[in-house]
């Protein structure tokens, strides 16, 4: 079921709020409810909302594509480098790992960890910092949901090393930047957190940068990957 949003001189894009499309992952809101978040990227038709997240549900064929994964939870989590929770977060300074429960924590700073995990989960991971801040008693360990104000981006292929070499002057050689790497760089402009989590063998990076920093971002990756084909596929849940 469709259902048309805006009024007036506003237009707005259809919203899906009934049954999905095969393969488009996660449950829907109930038609006529509108989402309660949306990220700085302009979803391409069709929009659905996962989770009350509006998000686009396109399904790319493409070997090389971008992902907004802005629904994501994210947590920063801060905290003194070579102490207790630093040891139980278990991932240093410029490295990224995925858990069991598919939360992934990259060492994003010294004495700082990103956290990210399926969209609802930011108070799950918030919790779950305090509870280590108990643990470790004598140290500051603070926790920010930075959900609502910052944006995801994934960006997956073969060739998105290539992409990534236009718009950044880091190394991305597997020598230099190999799966599980992580840093902050500059790329297209942007300061962005840049973690490579390969996906079935299949290169992958998840881009972080502030929200309102988003939208631009994602456009100039969609340019510089034009040469090779690149395409923007929808989010489906757990999206990580």
């Amino acid at each position: 079921m469709w259902t048309r949003r805006g009024s007036g001189c506003v237009s707005e894009p259809d919203v899906w709020a009934g049954p999905g499309p095969a393969g488009s992952g996660g449950s829907r809101l109930p038609a006529g409810t509108e989402p309660v978040a949306r990220s700085p990227i302009t979803p391409p038709p069709p929009v659905l909302v996962i989770e009350g997240w509006e998000v686009s549900g396109h399904r790319a064929a493409a070997g090389l594509t971008l992902t907004d994964l802005t629904p994501l939870a994210k947590v920063q989590v801060r905290a003194p480098a070579g102490g207790h929770a630093a040891a139980e977060l278990g991932v240093p300074f410029g490295r990224a790992a995925r858990r069991a429960d598919r939360t992934v924590v990259a060492g994003s700073g010294p004495g700082e960890w990103l956290l990210l995990a399926a969209p609802g989960q930011g108070p799950a991971l918030a919790g779950w910092a305090a509870e280590l801040a108990a643990r470790s008693p004598g140290e500051l360990v603070t926790a920010t949901d930075v959900t609502h104000g910052r944006a995801l981006i994934r960006f997956t292929g073969p060739a998105a090393a290539d992409v990534l070499r236009k718009v950044c002057g880091i190394d991305f050689s597997d020598r230099i930047t190999p799966d599980g790497a992580a840093f902050r760089s500059s790329v297209a402009a942007v300061a962005t957190d840049v973690i490579r989590l390969d996906t079935g063998g299949v290169r992958c990076y998840l881009l972080h940068c502030e929200r309102s920093s988003g939208a631009y971002l994602f456009g100039e990756l969609l340019a510089a990957g034009r040469e090779f084909a690149i395409e923007t596929d929808g989010f489906t849940l757990p999206g990580i």
